[in-house]
């Protein structure tokens, strides 16, 4: 490994938000262990660092199943030694139909991933935060605009979203005695290849379709580099990251 300054873990790395934290995080001197479900696109993000892929670890796991998250920070325990940084990203969507009409496996499915997911990366880095030397770090949660207010026909999305926000107040607040601050990062609209149906057209409060301006995610890696760059002692509680003419301020 090159130069290394802090240790980082992001989830949902193989892709979109996720994929682009991680580049920039490495760019910026720090070790990163890669993970989400699907080796090849964490493979894929690895590659895309270049000369800085040395300092990249690529893990697969599924967030949603509380073994597979304990084996991964294990091993970030093992070869990394120490974690400063968790960024809770991974997360996923139900399709957009009336609450009557999805099936209860993809509310199951959303609250396990969203939700339980990231309560149980949370977890495991706060053990691993608590007990290092120095002791200490930091948890970042996404937790999106649907954090405030929803989409039409996103309730599973919406209501886990809604409860990270419980989850990174709990953490803030237990994380206090021990060096651990936890934040949440709220985004609106930043361009991936899971955004594009944003550009064509997306429902809005009135069930119209229309489309909706997008930012670069670049945007995101920066705010997540600005969060993490204060002195434990300091912390961005809530940032709301967006669009700037997305519809979102005003009247839905």
């Amino acid at each position: 490994m090159g130069k290394i300054t802090k240790y980082a873990v992001v989830t949902g790395a193989g892709t979109g938000i996720g994929r682009a934290v991680s580049l920039a995080l490495l760019e910026n001197e720090y070790a990163v262990a890669l993970t989400g479900r699907r080796e090849q696109p964490l493979e894929e993000t690895k590659s895309m660092a270049g000369g800085n892929s040395a300092n990249a670890m690529v893990i697969p796991c599924d967030v949603a199943d509380p073994n597979s998250v304990q084996a991964l920070f294990a091993r970030i325990k093992s070869e990394f030694g120490r974690l400063d940084l968790l960024f809770n990203n991974a997360g996923m969507g139900t399709r957009p139909v009336p609450p009557d009409e999805l099936e209860i496996e993809a509310w199951q499915n959303a609250v396990n991933t969203n939700l339980n997911g990231s309560y149980y990366c949370a977890r495991e880095a706060f053990g691993i935060m608590r007990h290092q030397k120095p002791m200490g770090g930091r948890i970042i949660n996404n937790g999106s605009i649907s954090a405030h207010v929803p989409r039409p026909f996103t309730a599973p999305y919406t209501s886990t979203k809604h409860a990270i926000t419980g989850l990174t107040r709990s953490l803030s607040l237990d994380g206090r005695p021990y060096d651990i601050a936890c934040g949440q990062i709220d985004i609106g609209n930043a361009e991936t290849e899971m955004t594009q149906t944003i550009k064509k057209g997306v429902p809005q409060a009135n069930l119209t379709l229309a489309p909706e301006p997008v930012m670069d995610v670049e945007n995101v890696a920066s705010a997540i580099l600005y969060m993490d760059s204060l002195s434990l002692e300091a912390n961005v509680q809530f940032m709301t990251i967006m669009a700037t003419k997305m519809p979102y301020i005003g009247r839905g």
